[in-house]
């Protein structure tokens, strides 16, 4: 093969040979450069030029191969080890962090809490433990999968065959109420509709419990699950668990509870592969109380088997300053 098929061009090395010749010299190959060779820029692929991006507060397209996800600082997985699979953020979302570093890069909790908000956290009002940003690629053979309700059910048939825990009558009921939405109602309301839980104590913080409404079925879901990974649980126990104690209705509030409890399905969780938060979306410059339901919708979301970061090909972590609770009231009044 000659070197012109290689792309070499006129007044131009090859990657070939510079390679050679950089490690001949005891030196590392060099990276990608930011642009095409037409031209045009070149879209970030590695979580490595994905920080060096963000630190030099550009705003480029990102490669579908980098997720990334938020987590506490110091963690060794994206999520919590209890956890089966960990929620990702897409490479849209990768792409609209970038654009707050760059609007907000002078207003640092704009841009850290901006994101938290982003990706759907409740209660960032008081939100104080130290956060970080992970982008990463995936293992060969692993892919991310849309969080839908039924891909849920559909892992649960995989891994632990069919249980009879899980009707198809309770999973139709369940993506019914949830895609019924008035003009004017969102996926807390369907949330409430389901389980009982009242929405203006979950958005005040409240612990979900029946003083704020939430019925017998979601409890009883909740309490034959047993303990959230978050505590000292585990998913896959926690999911033989309910398919083994709960002996009430298997109801769409019953399985709305375990995915609550063992997965992290919170009741911000849209079941459609997109992102939701009340508060005001960074985008828009409205305060959240006149921002529309839709306007409110974020970016693309999946899930993936949870792994060790070492464990993945490649990763990094970039630290997200969170602010103090009363540099926050753009949660409500909006970001500009």
């Amino acid at each position: 093969m000659s070197l012109k098929r290689l792309g070499a061009g006129r007044g131009r090395m090859p990657l070939v040979v510079l390679a050679a010749c950089a490690l001949a010299l005891g030196g590392a190959i060099p990276e990608s450069p930011s642009a095409a060779a037409d031209g045009k820029p070149r879209c970030i692929s590695t979580p490595r030029a994905y920080r060096a991006a963000w630190d030099a507060r550009q705003v480029r397209c990102v490669s579908p191969s980098l997720f990334g996800t938020t987590h506490a600082r110091g963690s060794a997985s994206p999520y919590p080890r209890g956890f089966w699979y960990a929620w990702a953020g897409s490479s849209t979302n990768l792409e609209r962090f970038l654009e707050l570093r760059r609007m907000y890069g002078d207003t640092p909790p704009k841009v850290g809490i901006g994101i938290l908000s982003y990706v759907g956290y409740p209660g960032l009002n008081t939100w104080d433990t130290p956060t970080d940003l992970a982008v990463y690629t995936l293992p060969p053979g692993v892919r991310a999968q849309v969080p839908a309700f039924e891909t849920w059910f559909r892992l649960l048939d995989e891994e632990f065959g069919n249980t009879g825990a899980y009707p198809l009558a309770a999973q139709t009921r369940l993506a019914y109420v949830y895609s019924r939405l008035g003009p004017r109602q969102d996926v807390v309301d369907a949330f409430q509709a389901v389980t009982g839980c009242r929405r203006t104590a979950l958005l005040d913080g409240k612990d979900v419990s029946a003083k704020i409404g939430c019925n017998a079925a979601f409890l009883g879901a909740l309490a034959a699950a047993g303990p959230s990974p978050y505590v000292r649980g585990e998913s896959k126990s926690c999911f033989r668990n309910f398919a083994a104690r709960y002996k009430g209705p298997k109801t769409a509030a019953a399985l709305r509870g375990v995915l609550y409890q063992c997965q992290d399905v919170g009741f911000l969780n849209t079941g459609v592969g997109l992102g939701y938060n009340t508060y005001a979306n960074p985008f828009v410059c409205k305060p959240a109380r006149e921002q529309s339901v839709l306007q409110k919708y974020t970016g693309r979301e999946f899930i993936l088997p949870n792994t060790a970061f070492d464990r993945l090909p490649s990763h990094v972590d970039i630290e997200l300053e969170l602010g103090k609770p009363s540099q926050r009231r753009f949660l409500n009044r909006g970001y500009c």
